[in-house]
């Protein structure tokens, strides 16, 4: 459709809208003149340029210089608070009770927070991400559900606002995706918790003024009915935080914490005693959500990255793009790039859609294999922009920067939230589960059992053919688990 005016266009029906620098693949299709799949109106289109033009004036000139020096200015994350963004990483719904009504004027739904991730995320950093995902993805959540109210009253607002900082600590030298065998102690003492342990790897917490500890309350026998969460303050005495050297993700503030006889007041119990770990689940499906919008958009930054580079680069009289193995590369990635995101939106949508009880019942095996696919994704695409840019992609700053940065941080995004491996078994574990759950709810019912016999019976005669009784079986119905 060269030299067509877009006008006229627009007047024959053909869809003209875009949205960015279109570079091929560089953003999801509907911001290339691509339709709109149904999911987004106006308001998601308005907070994509927002969040753009932020990102762009505030964030990209600035991220690797903050990625050198291991720290993110909070001022930073304030500013993205001043914009009524940050409560929407909490999940649904808008926390106004500390939030106030939103000052978007509408209430943010999970697409709005697919974009947030997604635009965040042009950053190329990980280390940016994460310090925003380490405390109010993950770390907030708990103490806004089920915290007392005094200290909701306490952490929850300044939190928001990004006046501090909070994380969570679960993971321990000897225990990170096996949650159930957490060592850190709490034993209750009179109004107290005296808190002893260690916790490893824990994202933001050299900068946090709060602490959501996973300790244990009951003996080591109980498992994960001996866990509870407690809420920690860094003014506590007996609480040490160090850094610790990483490949990747420097800004983002991996912690050690050591916990040695740290008094708790029993009002900093979140929830109740030894039901920690039913809390800790209950936040992981918006976990792996987060995650997974941010590494596919990681794994297409890889993917523009690469285009753009391979479009200006010459080798041996002519452009990259122009030899075939290097167009075959771009081709994998964009792929396997736009694949995963159409998968991440049906997700999107399920939880959207979905009574929060029915999600975090059927979406846990959904997550947890999405997940995989998005680090597995960003992995491929962060090796194949590597080979693309050469030795550019082995060299901090410069053209490569973003390629060089995200090949270093790819295990943090593939081992937080849960390993590959872990993930893989807990996605055909749950499934399975609902699959059977379906079935015996069938095998309860009667008037369905009726209904599927005759189904069954109508086209395995039907023409005179018969068919695999699998392919007459019709669906469950939405609303039917």
């Amino acid at each position: 459709m060269a030299g067509f005016d877009p006008k006229m266009l627009a007047k024959m029906g053909v869809n003209v809208s875009t949205f960015g620098d279109m570079n091929a693949f560089g953003d999801p299709n509907w911001y290339q003149a691509f339709n709109n799949p149904g999911f987004y109106n106006n308001t998601h289109k308005v907070l994509r340029a927002t969040v753009r033009e932020f990102v762009e004036a505030e964030i990209m000139p600035n991220v690797h210089e903050w990625d050198e020096a291991g720290v993110i200015p909070q001022e930073v994350y304030q500013k993205i608070g001043s914009l009524g963004l940050l409560p929407m990483t909490v999940g649904r719904p808008w926390p106004k009770e500390f939030a106030g009504e939103c000052p978007l004027g509408y209430e943010p739904d999970y697409f709005h927070e697919l974009i947030l991730y997604d635009e965040l995320s042009r950053t190329g950093s990980g280390g940016f991400l994460w310090g925003l995902a380490g405390g109010l993805v993950i770390g907030l959540p708990p103490v806004l559900k089920w915290a007392q109210p005094d200290v909701k009253k306490r952490v929850v607002p300044d939190v928001l606002k990004a006046n501090k900082v909070i994380c969570l600590a679960i993971t321990e030298p000897t225990a990170g995706s096996d949650v159930a065998n957490l060592k850190a102690t709490a034993v209750k003492e009179g109004d107290h918790y005296i808190v002893n342990g260690e916790k490893k790897w824990i994202t933001n917490g050299i900068f946090a003024d709060f602490f959501t500890v996973a300790v244990r309350t009951g003996s080591a026998k109980d498992g994960m009915k001996g866990l509870s969460l407690l809420l920690v303050e860094k003014t506590m005495p007996g609480v040490k935080t160090r850094k610790m050297k990483c490949s990747g993700v420097w800004s983002s503030g991996t912690t050690y914490i050591t916990f040695e006889d740290v008094k708790v007041p029993v009002g900093n119990l979140i929830g109740k005693e030894n039901q920690g770990f039913k809390m800790i689940m209950n936040n992981f499906n918006h976990e792996r959500f987060a995650i997974c919008c941010m590494t596919n958009r990681f794994s297409r930054v890889c993917l523009e990255e690469s285009l753009k580079f391979a479009s200006k680069r010459k080798t041996f009289g002519k452009a990259l793009v122009q030899h075939d193995v290097i167009r075959w590369k771009l081709a994998e990635m964009a792929r396997h790039v736009e694949a995963t995101h159409a998968w991440l939106e049906n997700v999107t949508y399920q939880l959207q859609t979905m009574h929060h009880m029915e999600a975090t019942m059927k979406l846990g095996g959904s997550t947890a294999l999405l997940k995989v696919q998005c680090t597995k994704v960003f992995e491929y695409c962060a090796r194949e922009a590597a080979q693309i840019f050469g030795g550019l992609s082995y060299t901090r700053g410069g053209q490569g920067e973003k390629v060089e940065r995200l090949n270093r941080e790819v295990r943090a995004m593939a081992v937080p939230g849960g390993s590959e491996e872990i993930m893989l078994d807990l996605g055909i574990r749950q499934s399975k589960k609902i699959a059977e759950m379906a079935q015996k709810i069938i095998g309860q019912n009667p008037q369905l059992q009726a209904k599927l016999k005759a189904r069954v019976q109508e086209h395995e005669h039907l023409g005179g053919r018969k068919v695999r009784r699998a392919e007459a079986l019709p669906s469950v119905q939405a609303g039917t688990l």
